[in-house]
């Protein structure tokens, strides 16, 4: 008897769940479609009652681009020589980088398409224009420029002299093509962007960034024709690192630039031409008196040691600084002060020396100077300032 009441109980009890759970089923059978949407309604619903995380704002940078090896394809995956820079156009670097997305929001705009050994005054001015215009709206955050490796230091330091703003502005390059093997650009341009949007980078100048690294754009130099780890900052070092889309700064430039600095440039502006002479051994002055003959305002000799400057170069020198022409004794070394009555008696010649930078950065900040000045002390105190 007990027997027969626990199997009606069972049965019951199976009959029952059967009945209750048919509804479900029937609301998931193919064919279905009204009890599908009303079924995904409800785990709509569900979902929306489940609190979620404010997402944080994501900045605002905007892309310009100039072409460059960033911006180049080669004929093969492994040619990482002989490629043809500056092809690829700004949307296409952007697309090479959905992760973009994660950090910033990005626009783009094509200012140039160079290889940039063939960078001009005029492009110069160019970009400087749309840097300004671009870092005066309120609405963007920072600025990334893609440009070719070879000029890039002279780029960042003219943009460092002449932006007004205290905005972030980083400029990005890469050493092997869009289409090479381990091709260095999106990282590179990932890293810039998340720079640029980082309030840790506002004032602290233009900076470069490639293969993990930030530098000053006064100090970095290209010291490597094909290496990923060719921008160094010989005297000086790095100011930091980026690592997983954050930068992280361990110092930061002296150097007044940017907003602190007086030079105003438009692209109308007219850049008195500057010409550089190399020192070397049994050199003639030929090539110096050619500058001066061609129009040159200013030259600087890049001198051997602490800018020396040969017997057989000497006379001209000081023939062209009589005729009003501006003499910067930089060096040829690649790191290291010029000392001032050194090895010239520049007091008495009225030469004036390019402290430690490069021969190619002495160039531009002679450039602007020579825009407010012709005085050589007030030239050199600009020397020793910017």
């Amino acid at each position: 008897m007990r027997k027969r009441y626990a199997t009606f109980a069972l049965l019951f009890a199976l009959t029952l769940a059967t009945v209750m759970t048919l509804p479900i089923f029937a609301q998931v059978l193919p064919g279905n479609v009204t009890s599908t949407a009303m079924l995904q309604s409800r785990s709509s619903d569900m979902i929306a009652q489940v609190p979620t995380a404010p997402t944080a704002k994501r900045p605002n940078v905007v892309l310009l681009a100039t072409g460059g090896t960033i911006a180049g394809t080669g004929a093969t995956s492994t040619t990482t020589a002989g490629y043809q820079a500056a092809k690829l156009p700004v949307t296409a670097l952007i697309n090479a980088v959905p992760e973009l997305k994660n950090i910033a929001n990005v626009t783009g705009e094509q200012v140039l398409q160079i290889a940039s050994e063939n960078m001009t005054n005029e492009g110069l001015l160019k970009l400087a224009d749309r840097v300004n215009a671009v870092l005066a709206k309120p609405d963007v955050d920072g600025v990334v420029i893609t440009h070719g490796t070879d000029t890039i230091e002279e780029t960042a330091y003219f943009l460092n002299l002449v932006t007004k703003s205290e905005k972030p502005v980083v400029i990005v390059g890469a050493m092997r093509p869009a289409t090479a093997l381990s091709a260095d650009g999106p990282l590179n341009l990932y890293n810039a962007v998340a720079i640029a949007g980082s309030p840790a980078a506002v004032g602290k100048g233009v900076l470069v960034s490639l293969n993990d690294q930030i530098s000053a754009a006064r100090e970095v130099t290209k010291t490597n024709t094909t290496s990923l780890n060719t921008f160094q900052s010989p005297d000086l070092g790095y100011l930091g690192y980026v690592e997983l889309g954050k930068p992280y700064f361990y110092r930061t430039s002296t150097r007044k630039h940017t907003t602190a600095t007086p030079f105003t440039v438009t692209p109308t502006t007219k850049l008195p031409q500057v010409d550089i002479i190399y020192g070397y051994g049994n050199n003639s002055p030929v090539l110096l008196n050619a500058a001066v003959a061609d129009g040159a305002k200013g030259i600087v000799y890049a001198g051997v040691g602490d800018g020396s400057i040969s017997v057989q170069l000497e006379p001209a020198a000081i023939a062209a600084r009589k005729k009003g022409v501006i003499i910067a004794r930089s060096a040829r070394a690649g790191s290291g002060r010029v000392v001032r009555n050194g090895e010239e008696k520049d007091d008495e010649y009225d030469f004036i020396v390019a402290d430690n930078l490069n021969p190619q950065k002495a160039r531009i900040l002679l450039m602007l100077g020579l825009i407010i000045t012709n005085d050589t002390k007030a030239l050199q105190d600009m020397f020793y300032t910017y």
